[in-house]
């Protein structure tokens, strides 16, 4: 299944973000080599966003990297959402529905 993890991003996120960036990022690949996390990146214009695609068996994988990101426990982050994605079009969509 795939989720979405979206972050409501600070105000001063980007002025913030340098002294977290290492560490948000070091858990962000680790969960990408365990095949987790697919693609991730942050909005642009504004800068307000972020968002991060997993896929996993369970909200808990989504739920469990949230609370351990540095971006989300030292504020940058104002809120997060997860929500399962329904993926029906790609090569690596879980649900693949193709016309008749």
């Amino acid at each position: 299944m795939h989720f979405l993890l979206m972050y409501d991003l600070a105000p001063d996120y980007l002025e913030r973000r340098g002294e977290f960036r290492d560490a948000h990022l070091k858990l962000a690949w680790e969960a990408q080599e365990r095949g987790e996390l697919i693609l991730a990146g942050a909005v642009a214009d504004p800068a307000d966003q972020a968002v991060l695609v997993f896929q996993a068996d369970s909200a808990e994988t989504v739920q469990l990297f949230a609370a351990r990101d540095p971006y989300v426990t030292h504020g940058l982050v104002r809120a997060f959402h997860v929500r399962p994605w329904n993926t029906v079009v790609g090569d690596l969509a879980t649900n693949p529905v193709r016309p008749d």
